[in-house]
């Protein structure tokens, strides 16, 4: 794509009335760590300009556990979960009174709100989310959403903040999404390289073909890398969002449609949206297990986009419990599709290649019904 046709489709960045913000820790915190008041209100004066202009912002925002790093004596992010969830626990208040008082300054109200997997997953808790989100951004608060560090475990975790802001995105029904980081766009080779070429557009896989893309940064402050914006741009073109990928200091030019980062536009085809559980089964729930199908069970769920029964499975791998993500994969080992299982570990064995019927008869009713049920399954690699 040409410079001009690729600024004239970032039009809709500039036009778009609700865009969601991410910022990422290590643009938010100095080098001698804790939190950085300058940057930050570099940040909040262009949201609050966006606002002004009669825009709509939801700042998803890294930073908690960076910010409780110095106050209790940790010199870098603990490996551990149990001293992450203190860190942020004793951050994210920090971080809050920070976006606080600079938003104040352009008259302003910051509203939390922290956010599971499972608050993006299970019908009654989505409902909430997204109506509280929607509350607030009609009362003209700037919604400051971060991932619960206190409370998520590691089998239940978006995994970073690009794909929680991807999801939020969806959630919101957001025009756009833009991923601030400390590096300025995605390059087909590491930036300091020489010759190292700016992606400006990214229209999807092969666009990446032959793309290194790196991983967290030196800082050590946060959970993300480039690799985890690719992703989460993705999830979004996935939920009809385009996303951009820039700096936090190239923030006011992005926003303004300005040819910075690396734009991932939305194609014409695929304008409609997947539900919020599809994208976070896709993208962003970590397996608990494999199940291997048949020919004919693979055949099913590919093409037909059935349901997965019983007598399709022919082998069951790890230690999962009903309600659990798991990969469904052909004979070679592919991974095609991941769903909610209806059964644990220990049942599945003696189920595997027999109907719902024989089950039900020998068992009870209970048991017949799907291993995964269609509606809580999604096709990868789509």
């Amino acid at each position: 794509m040409s410079t001009t046709a690729a600024v004239a489709r970032r039009e809709e960045l500039r036009r778009a009335a609700r865009v969601v913000v991410k910022v990422g820790s290590s643009s938010l915190t100095s080098a001698a760590g804790g939190l950085d008041a300058s940057r930050l209100d570099a940040l909040v004066d262009v949201l609050a300009a966006r606002r002004a202009a009669g825009g709509q912002v939801v700042l998803v925002s890294s930073g908690a556990i960076a910010a409780g790093l110095a106050p209790l004596g940790f010199g870098k992010r603990p490996r551990d979960l149990a001293s992450q969830q203190a860190a942020a626990s004793v951050g994210q208040g920090l971080l809050l009174a920070e976006y606080a008082r600079a938003f104040a300054h352009a008259g302003l109200t910051v509203g939390q709100v922290l956010l599971t997997a499972e608050d993006v997953v299970r019908r009654t808790h989505y409902g909430n989310a997204q109506r509280t989100l929607e509350r607030l951004l009609g009362l003209g608060v700037v919604p400051v959403v971060n991932e619960n560090d206190t409370v998520a475990t590691h089998e239940i975790r978006f995994g970073d903040n690009d794909r929680l802001a991807a999801l939020v995105a969806h959630l919101v029904r957001a025009d756009a999404l833009v991923l601030l980081s400390d590096v300025d766009a995605l390059y087909d080779a590491p930036p300091s390289r020489p010759g190292a070429q700016r992606l400006r557009t990214v229209r999807g896989p092969e666009d990446l073909a032959g793309v290194t893309v790196g991983a967290a940064g030196a800082a050590g402050v946060g959970t993300g890398g480039m690799a985890t914006k690719v992703e989460a741009a993705s999830i979004a073109v996935a939920a009809g969002v385009p996303a951009l990928v820039t700096s936090a200091a190239l923030a006011a030019q992005a926003l303004d449609g300005a040819d910075v980062g690396t734009w991932f536009p939305v194609p014409a085809a695929r304008r409609s949206r997947r539900s919020t559980r599809q994208l976070w089964l896709a993208h962003a729930a970590a397996p608990a297990g494999r199940l291997v199908l048949d020919d004919g069970a693979v055949r099913a769920v590919r093409q037909g986009r059935s349901s997965l029964l019983p007598a399709g499975v022919t082998g069951v791998s790890g230690r999962f419990r009903a309600g659990d993500p798991v990969d469904l994969v052909d004979r070679n080992g592919h991974a095609l599709a991941r769903g909610l299982v209806n059964y644990s570990s220990e049942e599945l064995p003696d189920m595997l290649g027999r109907s719902t019927r024989e089950l039900a008869r020998q068992w009870g009713p209970a048991y017949e019904r799907e291993v995964v049920h269609r509606d809580h399954l999604v096709l990868l690699g789509r």
